[in-house]
């Protein structure tokens, strides 16, 4: 993997799900690289968003690398559905009940990318047992669970600390950023040692979204 090259994955729970298929069609054409999709069942967090028949359809209507985010209980139980719908990468958290281990194996045997979150107030070294098993660190910036939250900047030496795991052990995953990221957070979080850019609120909410996307990924 090449880590010099910002990667940002419009998220789609701030899209307008009146014409979700315009708003897909518009991240992609807009340039982003990814499309993160968030998966949130209530009782890992305390809201509700989709699953994977909304994946499903969304596969079917576009090539766009499907960035899944399970902010569930079981992520292990649901898996098999969520390879079914399309995904190319899963994230699970370190934080739900399940191995995480023989989860981020079976996401890989799949063929997919492994991704593994940590919410704001778990620290990097929870992470430690799985860094070798990983395509994808996510480091949440604001807790999990509702859109247009402010960017929490204590998570940065998170992400410096995880740079320098990555670097200090020769391995090979992205670290990603999800929460209040905008031109601004993106570059303190890209100087942290980020490459890949979830953004929600400022990719979907802007008028002119294949600027919003340049203005994150050259910031």
């Amino acid at each position: 993997m090449k880590f010099d090259k910002r990667i940002v994955a419009p998220s789609l729970i701030a899209a307008d799900f009146s014409k979700i298929g315009d708003e897909v069609a518009r991240a992609s054409g807009g340039g982003g690289d990814w499309l993160h999709l968030d998966v949130m069942d209530g009782h890992f967090v305390d809201n509700i968003s989709f699953g994977p028949v909304l994946i499903q359809s969304v596969r079917g209507n576009s090539g766009i690398f499907l960035d899944v985010h399970l902010m569930i209980t079981r992520p292990d139980h649901y898996l098999p559905r969520f390879v079914a719908a399309g995904a190319d990468g899963i994230t699970v958290h370190v934080e739900a009940p399940h191995e995480v281990a023989q989860t981020l194996r079976r996401i890989r045997q799949a063929g997919l990318q492994a991704g593994l979150a940590l919410n704001p107030a778990t620290p990097v070294e929870a992470a430690l047992p799985y860094l070798d098993q990983i395509d994808l660190l996510l480091c949440m910036t604001v807790v999990p669970g509702f859109g247009g939250q402010a960017f929490m900047p204590a998570v940065l030496e998170k992400i410096q600390a995880a740079a320098a795991l990555r670097a200090g052990r020769g391995l090979d995953f992205h670290i990603q950023v999800d929460g209040g990221i905008d031109p601004v957070t993106a570059a303190r979080c890209a100087a942290a040692g980020a490459n890949v850019m979830v953004a929600g609120s400022a990719t979907f909410g802007a008028d002119d979204m294949a600027a919003a996307i340049r203005q994150i990924r050259n910031a």
